[in-house]
């Protein structure tokens, strides 16, 4: 049997001492005054068992990891329609690039993308009565928890610098993929981004992709299939262009985010959340991806 705590612990201890953090995101101004030191990690098995180490309890904007969860409600409601208006393939290029969406007729990649985020965001100000406040009751639900908020002044601070999401949505609009108001769509993306979360809280809201869809409250929230579909979308294209480096390293589906986390599961064992702000050239956590590398070496547990 896996002593996690232990394996957790050493791993925390380890890469802390590192020199190299990478380096935290500036073009969202609030991002740009978090500690680079921080460094957290949360695991939670298939039998709910919880271990933690380092700065696991404190949130932070969790940023693009949002939109696997907006694409669980969107995939939830409209089911495989969702596919008619997105696709599955990798990008393999930055999250934030046009010219693919330009080149494919205003069809994103796929919906962990900037554009297929977009996309997602779309469906879902259409599906809802009060969007903002529906999704945020999805991912409370989720996780059980309802202290869960938005982080406003990150949302404001990509409301006022986001030019390239509104070129982006532009972009879609023109092609006639995107039904709701530019403004309005934006405005629930940048709040999606900008909820606040803990490593703790993360593998929370992921528990469902790792246990066939049901939450830990045994509510299902999704089929087996949708589970599946969405797992293989973040295997292959859950951090962009080092999708790839991240199936080598690590070998889980997961998905990060600017604001320094990464969320990863092994279907049927454990999802594990880690969180250290500082950047690799890719827009992907340096000191997190090392800690899971180190997790999946350590224990021996990947989908390979």
């Amino acid at each position: 049997m896996i002593d996690y705590q232990k394996v957790l612990s050493e791993i925390t201890t380890d890469c802390a001492l590192s020199v190299q953090k990478g380096v935290v995101a500036t073009y969202i101004p609030e991002l740009a005054n978090v500690d680079i030191d921080k460094l957290g990690i949360h695991l939670i098995d298939s039998d709910k068992n919880t271990y933690s180490s380092g700065d696991a309890t404190e949130t932070f904007s969790v940023q693009s990891i949002s939109k696997v969860l907006t694409l669980a409600q969107a995939f939830g409601m409209l089911g495989a329609d969702i596919w008619k208006r997105v696709g599955v393939e990798p990008s393999g290029d930055p999250f934030n690039h046009l010219s693919l969406l330009e080149q494919e007729n205003g069809i994103p990649r796929n919906p962990l993308i900037n554009a297929g985020a977009l996309v997602v965001a779309d469906i879902l100000v259409s599906q809802l009565k009060n969007p903002k406040q529906d999704f945020l009751n999805f991912v409370r639900t989720l996780t059980g928890d309802h202290t869960i908020n938005f982080d406003h002044a990150v949302a404001n601070s990509e409301e006022r610098t986001g030019f390239r999401n509104y070129a982006t949505a532009y972009l879609l609009k023109s092609f006639g993929n995107l039904e709701n108001d530019v403004t309005t769509v934006l405005d629930f993306y940048f709040h999606q981004c900008a909820i606040a979360m803990s490593c703790k809280q993360l593998t929370q809201a992921f528990y469902p992709f790792m246990n066939q869809g049901k939450c830990l409250q045994n509510r299902t929230h999704l089929t087996q299939q949708q589970t599946k579909r969405i797992n293989s979308i973040m295997l292959t294209c859950g951090f962009y262009d080092e999708a790839g480096e991240f199936a080598f390293e690590v070998g889980l589906p997961g998905k990060s985010g600017v604001g320094g986390g990464i969320v990863a599961l092994l279907p049927g064992k454990y999802c594990v959340a880690t969180w250290a702000p500082g950047l690799n050239a890719k827009g992907n956590s340096k000191l997190g991806m090392e800690v899971l590398e180190k997790l999946t070496t350590k224990t021996g547990q990947s989908i390979f």
